[in-house]
């Protein structure tokens, strides 16, 4: 379980940040982007489920998604170590990968297939979820960054997992947006 009793530690006024292993790394690591930036896909989440009252299966998904998003923070924060840590970590499951890859076929199977590209609008709800699809897609590079890294380690569930996101959100943003009946299509060189 998680206590917060004291909200400012003052332990990262040397520009550092501590680690679920203990370890402590500068703010700007790219370990501390990547988890900061899903906390920040997180945000975009919250602000998109503001609107989808109306799609209780949809805020459904994205409820799930947050508490995932969560775990996938903590997978992040905590690095594989030599040291024994005294505590198991909390890493993103292959599980978590098949249940978000079932949602957006569920979601998907409603939809007609696009003929062109969507531009972010129409429903707020769908605008939001595309702002978090984006902030997803730079989660998952900054993801791929630090997987390429030597000494570093992101496990294939979470890479998976990230991967999955930006497309469950895509989906999503187009059913919200009255089963895509009301998408905003790209016109390419409509404005020559």
């Amino acid at each position: 379980m998680v206590r917060l009793n004291k909200i400012y530690t003052r332990t990262g006024d040397d520009g550092t940040t501590g680690l679920g292993s203990g370890d402590r790394v500068k703010k700007y690591d790219v370990r501390v982007e990547a988890f900061g930036t899903v906390d920040e896909a997180n945000c975009c989440i919250g602000l998109a489920r503001l609107h989808t009252l109306n799609h209780p299966n949809v805020d459904a998904m994205l409820n799930r998604i947050q508490n995932d998003m969560f775990d996938l923070g903590a997978d992040l924060c905590t690095p594989l170590t030599s040291a024994p840590l005294p505590y198991e970590p909390l890493r993103i499951v292959s599980e978590q990968v098949v249940r978000i890859e079932g949602e957006i076929d569920t979601l998907n199977s409603e939809l007609d297939p696009l003929k062109s590209f969507v531009l972010p609008g129409g429903h707020p709800a769908s605008a939001y979820l595309h702002l978090a699809r984006t902030v997803s897609r730079r989660a998952e590079r900054l993801m791929v960054e630090l997987a390429g890294k030597p000494g570093e380690h992101v496990g294939t569930p979470a890479l998976h997992y990230i991967n999955r996101l930006s497309d469950f959100l895509f989906v999503a943003s187009r059913y919200v947006n009255d089963k895509g009946k009301r998408d905003v299509l790209w016109v390419p060189g409509q404005n020559r």
